[in-house]
């Protein structure tokens, strides 16, 4: 009977923590942002790599040549 009353406290106890995570409800009352879990936070930018991209060097290339192409055409702006 010790050992069933043991284990419906332990149950009664899990369920009931896990429901207050679920509602978001706190003793505290107060709410903010949770950090992420360190696998699924934003990075940094000087985590990120700076490698140089092909497709962007091609699109300033064709930037610039459009560019000189309607400098021509759009006078004035």
């Amino acid at each position: 009977m010790k050992k069933l009353a043991m284990a419906a406290t332990f149950l009664l106890l899990t369920i009931g923590s896990s429901a207050v995570a679920q509602t978001g409800s706190s003793s505290s009352g107060k709410q903010g942002p949770w950090p992420a879990p360190v696998g699924h936070r934003q990075p940094r930018a000087d985590e990120v790599p700076q490698g140089k991209d092909a497709a962007a060097d091609k699109e300033k290339r064709e930037d610039a040549e459009l560019d000189r192409r309607i400098k021509s055409i759009c006078r004035g702006c």
